[in-house]
């Protein structure tokens, strides 16, 4: 059987990490994987994660498995770092959350979920997504549909279009939005862009399944949740996938959860006894070790504040990289506008590089970017930056 086999394509961005790791230049610039990076070009962990380890190594008395749904303190705690402390859909219990590996084994749980149980055929995605959205949701066996999202000419949200195209949806079907942080495009709706999202969503009876994998990268954690607290307050049928790889750190942890809420705290039960049916056919239990930290952190208002702090110095340090990146093209003699990035939120821009330029700028240069033209903010550092940018000089001409 294996005979008949052929090699598979490297994934387009896990496979750049190790085509990465295998170039010998001193001097390679890795702005492609979604890891974020401080001005050492290291992946640090942070001081409130090590605080709250030791915490967790000194109380530990277990280590047998977790419910199907993970831990209830867990839970408790997500959904108020989400939807904040006085949210209706927690005075009136309308949320329920199942513990999961990583926010991609969130987005995964979720579509088994609305293809086996609400019988969902599509799901619509934005053009652009995150690359591994389509794989996700085909794999369980979706359809993928498009909405428009940005405009190209100008760099910036296409919301007449994008609101336009879910005017357009049939009743009933399951769109995807990105919480905050766009990614590729960095680009979020306003305040008053999400609130017609959710008139719109809820007067199609639309099914939202939110992609919240950057809280506190853009704005702050409660700014950043303004979206999908705003979809909340409209009574749509939503899901909300949510990741702590980037605002924990916890990449390697595979730190995730999926909320879902209906009209009622009856609806939600019945929803959560069909996502433990999907994971207990997937990978049965969730693992424990960082969701623990994370309840300790958000439990303990001493470590929540330093936390808060820490997330702070990420997203400030982000902003800083494309204000330097915009200046120091400039400085480089690159007459193209890249001003809009920093109207960009949190650690990705969609740069405007080709794919033909982006591979000069990894043949020439070993620098390493999507082929999209997608660029990680967060791999930039001061010390690379001069290299960079006059990299980027040379293949715009």
């Amino acid at each position: 059987m294996f005979d008949r086999l052929e090699m598979a394509p490297p994934d387009p961005i896990l496979g750049l990490t190790a085509a990465f790791r295998a170039d010998a230049n001193p001097n390679k610039i890795n702005l492609g994987v979604g890891v974020y990076q401080n001005a050492s070009g290291k992946t640090p962990i942070l001081e409130t994660v090590k605080e709250a380890e030791k915490r967790l190594l000194e109380q530990e008395s277990t280590k047998d498995y977790l419910s199907i749904e993970g831990e209830k303190d867990y839970a408790v705690a997500l959904q108020k770092l989400i939807l904040g402390e006085d949210h209706s859909i927690l005075k009136d219990c309308r949320a329920a959350t199942a513990q999961t590996p990583g926010g991609t084994g969130a987005l995964r749980v979720a579509a088994e979920f609305l293809q086996t149980a609400c019988d969902a055929r599509r799901i619509w995605v934005s053009d652009p997504t995150w690359a591994n959205h389509n794989n996700i949701f085909e794999a369980a066996g979706l359809e993928i549909a498009t909405y428009p999202y940005y405009d190209a000419a100008s760099k910036s949200l296409d919301f007449a279009g994008m609101i336009g195209a879910l005017g357009e949806i049939p009743e009933g079907e399951v769109v995807l939005v990105h919480g905050c942080c766009h990614n590729p495009t960095g680009l979020d709706p306003d305040v008053e862009q999400w609130k017609q999202i959710a008139k719109m969503a809820g007067s199609r009876k639309l099914v939202l399944l939110v992609d919240l994998a950057y809280q506190g990268l853009a704005v702050g954690l409660d700014e950043d949740a303004q979206g999908v607290r705003i979809l909340g307050e409209k009574g749509s049928d939503m899901l909300i996938a949510s990741s702590f790889s980037k605002n924990f750190g916890l990449y390697r942890e595979r730190t995730g959860a999926l909320t879902v809420v209906g009209d009622s705290s009856d609806q939600a039960a019945k929803a959560l006894s069909h996502l433990k049916k999907a994971i207990r056919a997937n990978y049965s239990n969730p693992p424990a070790h960082g969701a623990q930290i994370i309840t300790i952190i958000l439990n303990d208002p001493v470590l929540r504040r330093r936390w808060e702090e820490e997330v702070r110095q990420i997203r400030d340090r982000i902003q800083e990289m494309r204000d330097l990146f915009v200046q120091t093209l400039k400085k480089s003699g690159v007459n193209r506008d890249f001003s809009f990035i920093r109207r960009q939120n949190g650690m990705f821009s969609f740069s405007g590089l080709t794919k033909d330029q982006v591979q000069v700028l990894r043949e020439k240069y070993a620098i390493y970017i999507v082929g999209s033209g997608r660029i990680n903010v967060a791999g930039m550092t001061p010390s690379n930056m001069d290299r960079l940018c006059e990299a980027v000089a040379d293949v715009l001409g």
